[in-house]
């Protein structure tokens, strides 16, 4: 047992390791192992071996838990060592064990190590950016997972899927998942977002949308010696004679506490709110044809008009559109949109596993973007994961002595595959492809079997 183990974990570090080298080695994983005290059997699927595997896993096409089980088959056959069964219970089980603690510490690390890599030039204004959305995932329609993230309420039961809701912070330099809060679907984004605020280190930025902008969060970011830039909730109106003009489409104007207690906060936090704050709003008009929004109306907390300009503040709103494209690549790119897993710990289990692999692919692309100086955030993810999961073949067959001129191929090759940065560019939402002329399921399953048979 000691010899395959230790044969898979050279197997991964050679294939998975040495591209994730910086960020996820062996040693680190070890290291979380010890911090958190978890103690295991000494058995084939070990926490590193079955990790490597969930990563292969969730980074391959083929999401299916008989792939990581085919590929370790392969690995051990390779070296004329004795295989394991080719059924999944045993790799299964050894997911279920994984302590989700560990996953958070991992993909925590990952995310805060890649940070630590932004020099100043990757900054805005000297000061490093966060940008926090939410969005939602489905999974598997099982009743403990019916029960933990119920369906929307105006589904008929039998007739959906349960959808989580989760809220991720990103960095706007690496594009890296920094934090992630995980709850049900009617959750709210701005209680996400409260979750979320701890994990933001002094003099961060952070960028969202209007379901944030609200006086309490305004004052929660100030106390931790953060700053925003939200777009102004729809439900302040806008008043031009108000405020302290401080430039062209640009004013200081005071906030009030609001006089009732808004949802989600005690009465006692409601009472040591200051009762004013003041901010700075800016707007502008948005007149490229095609464009559903006209006007924008943007809050900061950057009051300072000398050090960030008021089109320093409009081009870094412009650049909050990089989170729609990060929960894409986590959703549609790596297929995190509909999980797998059919007990709720293991959903959670599975996401974080989802966003660790988004995080080392990106370390992968900073590194490939820095190596040659290149935009990291212009480099294609879909592109990186396909040109990994192809020179994995090759870093497993290749010496140690070749095995890192190989890696540095790969880095080649990744800034070969760049996105355009096509600003300002409008398409229609229609759908060209039409789908199959089948009716929504009305009702449960079994009910709709039942009916065929007596038909």
């Amino acid at each position: 047992m000691t010899l395959r183990v230790q044969i898979l974990k050279d197997k991964f570090n050679s294939s998975l390791g040495l591209p994730f080298k910086e960020l996820l080695p062996t040693s680190v994983i070890e290291q979380a192992i010890s911090e958190l005290n978890i103690r295991y059997y000494r058995r084939l699927f070990d926490p590193i071996v079955t990790l490597w595997a969930f990563l292969s896993q969730v980074l391959d096409t083929d999401k299916s838990c008989q792939n990581p089980v085919s590929k370790i088959i392969a690995y051990l056959a390779g070296v004329g060592v004795e295989i394991p069964s080719t059924d999944t219970s045993a790799y299964c089980q050894a997911r279920s064990r994984l302590p989700e603690t560990l996953l958070q510490k991992l993909f925590r690390e990952t995310g805060e190590n890649l940070e630590e890599k932004v020099t100043t030039e990757y900054l805005w204004c000297g000061r490093n950016v966060k940008v926090i959305d939410g969005s939602t995932v489905s999974m598997p329609d099982t009743a403990e997972n019916q029960k933990a993230y119920p369906q929307p309420s105006s589904q008929k039961p039998g007739c959906g899927f349960p959808i989580a809701k989760v809220g991720v912070i990103f960095s706007l330099a690496t594009g890296a998942a920094i934090a992630l809060c995980i709850d049900v679907m009617n959750t709210h984004d701005i209680k996400l977002a409260r979750q979320l605020y701890q994990f933001l280190n002094p003099l961060d930025i952070l960028l969202g949308d209007r379901a944030f902008c609200a006086y309490t969060d305004l004052i929660a970011i100030k106390k931790i010696n953060c700053d925003a830039v939200f777009r102004k909730h729809q439900a302040r109106k806008t008043s031009m004679r108000k405020g302290k003009i401080v430039g062209d489409c640009d004013k200081l104007v005071t906030w009030y506490k609001p006089k009732i207690c808004p949802k989600g906060l005690s009465l006692d936090e409601f009472d040591i709110l200051p009762p004013s704050i003041t901010v700075r709003e800016i707007y502008y008009y948005i007149v490229i044809p095609g464009f559903r929004t006209k006007r924008v109306s943007l809050i900061t907390t950057l009051l300072d008009k000398v050090t960030y300009s008021t089109l320093d503040i409009v081009g870094l709103y412009d650049q909050r559109w990089d989170v729609e494209l990060n929960l894409r690549h986590l959703k549609t790119t790596l297929g995190m949109d509909v999980l797998r897993c059919k007990t709720p710990s293991m959903v959670r289990k599975e996401i974080y596993v989802y966003l660790l692999a988004y995080n080392l692919l990106r370390s992968l692309m900073w590194s490939a973007a820095t190596t040659y100086g290149t935009p990291a955030l212009r480099l294609s993810l879909q592109g990186t994961r396909h040109h990994l999961n192809n020179f994995i073949p090759q870093l497993l067959a290749a010496a140690s002595t070749k095995r890192l001129q190989i890696y540095r191929t790969l880095l080649k090759v990744i800034v070969h595959k760049t996105v355009s940065d096509r600003p300002g560019r409008s398409e229609p939402r229609v759908r060209k492809r039409r789908p199959k002329a089948y009716p929504l399921m009305t009702k449960p399953r079994h009910e709709l079997r039942k009916q065929l048979q007596t038909a």
